[in-house]
């Protein structure tokens, strides 16, 4: 059987899906595709055509003959990628649909907090599609952590998650959910022990089934 294959937008991600596949599922085999320049597109000029057709042809490629699972653990880009499965059925899936589908059947309200603004759309649309698909009426409501991402950029990883943490603290209020967006920022769910909702990160969840979509090939 071919490698599961993830496809990132930042190359600390390899190591930290690494470690987090070490612990899940023990012996088995990924391949890393790291393409920072896709992210670094979205921010500057949005997901345009152009960008969502690259996302595509890179999953198509990454999956190979024979063909594997390619999971997209960026939430900006998720949706173009998930757009290879018109080609190919079940090619690809994207890391933090099954944390929005958690989300909207824990309740109504859902916060969706991001480190960049680019996530905060992509976001909202896959909660609305999931909410569809459970046939349940939701509200959601952005929550951008605004001094976050310097931190992540600059290699700060526990400040990153400090700064995430405090603005979910401050200004989440009235969910029945907190989404943390991004799967770089999963390591602030346990700084928000004492809220009284909910806080969901993507990669244990997204990884949960993709494994088990990668062993059902």
């Amino acid at each position: 059987m071919p490698p599961l294959a993830l496809l990132h937008t930042a190359k600390s991600q390899v190591g930290f899906f690494e470690a987090l596949l070490s612990e899940m599922a023990p012996g088995l085999v990924a391949r890393h595709i790291v393409h920072e320049d896709l992210l670094i597109d979205a921010r500057r000029t949005g997901l345009t055509p152009g960008l969502a057709q690259r996302v595509r042809e890179l999953v198509l490629a990454a999956a190979g003959e024979p063909a594997t699972l390619v999971v997209c653990t960026c939430s900006t880009i998720g949706g173009c990628a998930e757009r290879a499965n018109e080609d190919r059925p079940g090619v690809v899936m994207r890391i933090d649909r099954p944390m929005a589908e958690r989300a909207v059947r824990i309740g109504r309200r859902i916060t969706i907090a991001a480190a960049l603004e680019s996530t905060l759309e992509p976001t909202r649309r896959l909660v609305e599609d999931a909410a569809r698909a459970a046939h349940r009426q939701v509200q959601t409501t952005p929550l951008l952590c605004v001094d976050a991402w310097a931190h992540f950029e600059g290699g700060d990883t526990e400040g990153y998650f400090r700064a995430i943490a405090e603005t979910v603290r401050k200004d989440a209020r009235s969910a029945d959910v907190i989404l943390l967006a991004q799967a770089s920022m999963a390591g602030a769910e346990r700084l928000c022990p004492e809220l009284q909702v909910p806080v969901l990160s993507s990669p244990r969840l997204g990884l949960a089934r993709a494994l088990a979509l990668y062993r059902a090939l």
